[in-house]
């Protein structure tokens, strides 16, 4: 189901001071990595947001999500006294791993693996058997 114009805006709005206050709580770069709000999806009641997190270069995203998540109340007042005059309600907010990034990369090395098997002249790899 698509969004409707208010979630997109709200939506937009999360994710734009989320991004400032992990910026300003230092979670932007933890452990040598990086951690970056992608998307925020709003249910169409704007009472939950779906806050999708992408992490690069960190060594165990699993926990650093985990750690995120615990301190979801606290992300939450932060939000709302940053919003307190644009929405009514703050949304509940959760978090999930966004893992597009993990996508494209094992792409990319595909489509390297086949480009050099091409130059070097071997048959392309057969999914039949």
């Amino acid at each position: 189901m698509e969004e409707n114009k208010r979630q997109k805006q709200v939506g937009q709005l999360i994710m734009e001071e989320l991004s400032d206050i992990f910026q300003r709580e230092g979670m932007n770069i933890v452990e040598g990595g990086m951690v970056s709000i992608t998307k925020v999806m709003i249910t169409p009641d704007l009472l939950e947001a779906r806050v999708y997190l992408s992490f690069f270069q960190i060594k165990d995203p699993m926990e650093l999500l985990h750690k995120i998540k615990e301190r979801g109340w606290e992300w939450r007042k932060l939000l709302g006294q940053r919003v307190k005059n644009q929405l009514r309600r703050v949304p509940e907010l959760q978090f999930f791993s966004d893992d597009t990034l993990d996508h494209v990369f094992k792409m990319e090395q595909l489509f390297k693996k086949i480009e050099e098997d091409r130059k070097a002249g071997l048959p392309p790899a057969s999914t039949e058997e």
